[in-house]
């Protein structure tokens, strides 16, 4: 019986390291160019940051090759890419920190081997809505150049009306499609990929609905 009493405690302590210890519990299919790339373009390799033409620090996250520089594949806190965005009073990015979902994605993207994935769901043809589809594309892949603080080239993603003004002149799509006259966009880095792009053209050529 006083074994049995015994197992017991150092089975809940076994249980409550284990539970401490653990990731967190989000999809672990996370891919690199969809969820985690648009996050460094975003917020990381703007003008005068870690881009192609100013490689603050050394490093260009404009790019997987520049990411992983900063990256220990399956060692998220030896990787500097990491350890520089966790906390409360995070390094970088300068400004407003990312939110607690993207240090995730990019913690579990390391955690998972960080692998250069691409295309990890099909391409969604039907749903071009602004709500579900082309506002979350937008905050991820340019309202930390595009929003109220620092509205990159006039125009501020951080509302429907922002987005429109963007759209009119095809201003939008000219810089997403790296057009010759028109700024490319995301800057300094690659186009957003294809399906990206197709469903933003779809809901504009539907007239860019507010739905």
């Amino acid at each position: 019986m006083k074994a049995k009493i015994i197992r017991i405690p150092v089975l809940l302590a076994v249980l409550f390291l284990f539970s401490t210890c653990a990731y967190n519990t989000i999809d672990p299919g996370i891919c690199f160019q969809e969820n985690v790339l648009p996050i460094f373009v975003s917020r990381c390799s703007m003008s005068g940051c870690h881009n192609s033409k100013d490689h603050e620090a050394g490093y260009d996250l404009s790019t997987y090759e520049g990411i992983m520089k900063g990256v220990k594949a399956n060692h998220p806190f030896q990787s500097e890419v990491y350890t520089t965005i966790r906390g409360n009073n995070p390094s970088m990015p300068r400004g407003q920190k990312l939110s607690s979902l993207e240090v995730d994605y990019i913690k579990i993207w390391i955690k998972s081997g960080a692998q250069n994935t691409s295309n990890c769901l099909s391409c969604d043809t039907i749903d071009y809505s602004y709500t579900s589809r082309i506002e979350p594309l937008l905050t991820n892949w340019c309202k930390g150049c595009h929003n109220a603080s620092t509205a990159g080239g006039g125009f501020d993603f951080s509302s429907y009306s922002g987005v429109a003004a963007a759209v009119n002149g095809n201003k939008l799509m000219g810089s997403l499609n790296h057009l010759s006259g028109f700024a490319a966009m995301p800057q300094n880095a690659d186009k957003m990929n294809d399906c990206s792009i197709s469903t933003i053209q779809k809901w504009v050529d539907n007239g860019f609905p507010n739905n």
